[in-house]
């Protein structure tokens, strides 16, 4: 039963999604802080768990990245929409997620099975969107951080998106030139 306790914080975490996203409509920013800290957290213990206990699973591979992304691109559009973020920061952040995705989508309908695990410098900018979405929350509920460090984690975040774009896209795309050609 243990061995489902990744799987089953991750659905959790999904279900953080709509509570969280309403408190951020309804203008609850200490509400929602809470709740996408607890997802946040969630993120991190649910992986420490699957592999300090070897509880990996198939559907813990997709459910991860899914309850991941719908997570930060649910609450970087709210937040985008409210002002809390400026759009760019958002936009550069879901562009990536959308071009990750198709990226592997193709590739797997093209090349086969994908075979990879999220990249070091993909956690960094996981880590980097989390932290600053939780300084653009914070500064909401309570005035702080400064606006000035607001803007660092901004460009923070940006750099580390945009450098973990384009490693996906360069790895996907020597994979795919390394393949040995159709008919062989």
């Amino acid at each position: 039963m243990l061995r489902h306790l990744p799987n089953l914080i991750c659905v959790l975490r999904i279900l953080l999604v709509v509570p969280t996203v309403q408190a951020l409509t309804r203008g609850e920013y200490g509400w929602a802080l809470a709740l996408f800290a607890v997802a946040a957290v969630s993120d991190g213990v649910d992986g420490f768990l699957a592999k300090t206990f070897g509880w990996t699973s198939a559907l813990g591979k997709m459910l991860d990245p899914l309850a991941d992304k719908l997570l930060l691109v649910s609450v970087f559009l709210v937040c985008a929409w409210l002002g809390l973020v400026p759009w760019w920061v958002a936009a550069a952040a879901i562009a990536r997620d959308l071009a990750i995705g198709l990226g592997a989508l193709v590739f797997r309908l093209w090349f086969g099975p994908l075979h990879g695990r999220p990249s070091l410098l993909s956690k960094v900018n996981t880590g980097a969107q989390i932290v600053y979405l939780v300084a653009a929350i914070l500064f909401a509920a309570s005035g702080w951080p400064p606006r000035e460090l607001l803007q660092a984690l901004a460009i923070i975040m940006l750099l580390t998106t945009l450098s973990s774009g384009a490693g996906y896209v360069g790895h996907f795309a020597r994979r795919a030139w390394n393949l040995p050609p159709a008919g062989r």
